[in-house]
């Protein structure tokens, strides 16, 4: 399930998955509010396993499309996943999408997957956190740890 952008390059690896002989569709949305729970449920009710592509998150409450999605779901016995996509203006890429589409179809992905995040990077950043007791410039930290900001660490 996805919104918006990415829709196109989710139908285009779902079809390449699908000529492999993987048994997955697409529902792509095109309204979000109000939104359609009943309709979401029709489609939805005779799936195995439900993975929702989130463009955004907002911690503490998760992405805003899989929390319809669970609740048009509500009640049915299914696998869910939600997948956080395209973080900082990242690609999509159908590689990545495919990847982490058979992880799901083999049960072996986690219920909450950022998609081609580099926690190690996240790490480093959490680590100063803990060593500084605040949280300091986390966006100029972050670009150096990736090198685009050629600045020395005061």
């Amino acid at each position: 399930v996805a919104l918006g952008s990415v829709i196109g390059t989710l139908r285009d690896t779902v079809d390449e998955l699908r000529a492999t002989g993987l048994k997955i569709g697409v529902l792509g949305l095109t309204s979000f509010r109000p939104f359609p729970l009943a309709a979401v449920r029709a489609v939805l009710q005779g799936a195995k396993r439900v993975v929702v592509l989130e463009k955004s998150f907002s911690v503490g409450l998760g992405g805003v499309v899989s929390t319809d999605v669970r609740l048009a779901l509500s009640g049915l016995h299914l696998h869910g996943y939600t997948v956080v996509a395209g973080l900082g203006g990242r690609a999509i890429t159908r590689a990545s999408l495919a990847r982490t589409l058979r992880e799901a179809v083999a049960d072996k992905l986690p219920p909450l997957t950022f998609m081609d995040l580099d926690w190690g990077i996240v790490n480093r950043q959490l680590e100063r956190e803990r060593a500084m007791r605040r949280s300091g410039p986390v966006a100029e930290n972050l670009l150096r740890d990736i090198g685009t900001v050629a600045s020395k660490v005061a």
